[in-house]
């Protein structure tokens, strides 16, 4: 019995240390939503700098918003990610990554509208 709860703790604690964002619709059954932009974004680390990267999209057709959006931590690494504009029900979203001092930045962003 004790066993379970010990392998539901470090369960537990890989989901908190692990740095991805997830917001919004990424699957529809009726196809509605879909993938419309994927991009890897990679930083290496620099000895005592913290890395900072900007990702823009705009939705080139007018009227159509985003639905969902994920921010996927490819090394389980320190840096943060955030959408800093937009998003969710606009046309456009700017993701900011910023790594942890020492640290580089490997993320997969993934847009679905």
């Amino acid at each position: 019995m004790m066993f379970k709860y010990v392998i539901l703790l470090l369960g537990l604690t890989y989901l908190v240390n692990c740095k991805t964002v997830t917001v919004g619709t990424m699957y529809d059954p009726t196809g509605l939503v879909r993938k419309v932009y994927e991009k890897n974004v990679e930083a290496a680390s620099v000895p005592l700098v913290k890395r900072e990267k900007e990702v823009y999209f705009e939705y080139p057709n007018p009227g159509v918003a985003i639905k969902g959006i994920a921010i996927k931590d490819l090394d389980n690494g320190l840096a943060e990610p955030s959408i800093t504009r937009g998003g969710i029900g606009f046309g456009f979203v700017t993701i900011k990554l910023k790594s942890e001092r020492g640290s580089g930045l490997n993320y997969l962003i993934e847009i679905y509208a």
